[in-house]
C-alpha cells in the first residue's frame, strides 16, 4: 500500500534520507547479526545519528527535527526492510527519549537526549519483569528517593537496547 498521501513533503524527504541509510547498511552487518557475531550494532546507531536521522519528533535544539509521528512512521516503513532488530534499535531513541524530552530537566536533556540523537549514546528500556511480562501496571520494581539518591529495588527480565 502506498502511504505517500499521508506524508508532508518534509516527511517524504526524511523518508528518502532514511532510505539512503538503509542502502548504506553493510550486508555483512546483517549477516553477522543473524549469526549472532554482532551483539550490538553500534555502527548503525552512530551512522543514523551522524546523518541526523534519530528521534525526528524531538525539538531541533537537541538534534531532532520537530516532526509529527507520521514522519517517524515514514522512517519505520523503510527501516522495516532491515528487520526487527535494527528498526527496534532505531525506535528506542524515540521511545526512551520521550520520557527524557517530556519529563527531564534541561541538564538531563543535554546530557542524555542530545548525545542519543547524535548516535553517541545508546538508550535502553527495562520494562519486562519475571512475573508481569510487559504489563507495566503489574510491575513490582520500586524507586525510592532519599535526598539526591534514588534506590531501585526489583528485577527486570529483558533490557531492550542494552
Amino acid at each position: 500500500m502506498d502511504l505517500d498521501l499521508l506524508f508532508t513533503e518534509d516527511e517524504l524527504h526524511f523518508r528518502d534520507e532514511v532510505r539512503d541509510l538503509v542502502r548504506w547498511v553493510p550486508r555483512k552487518l546483517l549477516l553477522d547479526m543473524d549469526a549472532e557475531k554482532v551483539v550490538f550494532p553500534r555502527e548503525f546507531l552512530e551512522e543514523a545519528g551522524r546523518r541526523g536521522l534519530l528521534g525526528p519528533r524531538f525539538d531541533p535544539a537537541y538534534g531532532g527535527r520537530g516532526m509529527a509521528w507520521t514522519g517517524e512512521m515514514a522512517a519505520l516503513e523503510e527501516l522495516g526492510s532491515l528487520g526487527t532488530s535494527l528498526a527496534c534499535l532505531w525506535s528506542l531513541v524515540s521511545i526512551v527519549g520521550e520520557a527524557i524530552h517530556v519529563f527531564g530537566t534541561e541538564e538531563q536533556k543535554q546530557r542524555f537526549l542530545a548525545p542519543a540523537l547524535r548516535g553517541e549514546l545508546a538508550l535502553a528500556e527495562a520494562l519486562t519483569e519475571p512475573r508481569g511480562g510487559s504489563d507495566f501496571f503489574a510491575a513490582t520494581t520500586t524507586a525510592r528517593r532519599e535526598g539526591d539518591t534514588f534506590y531501585l529495588n526489583g528485577q527486570k527480565r529483558f533490557v531492550v537496547g542494552a
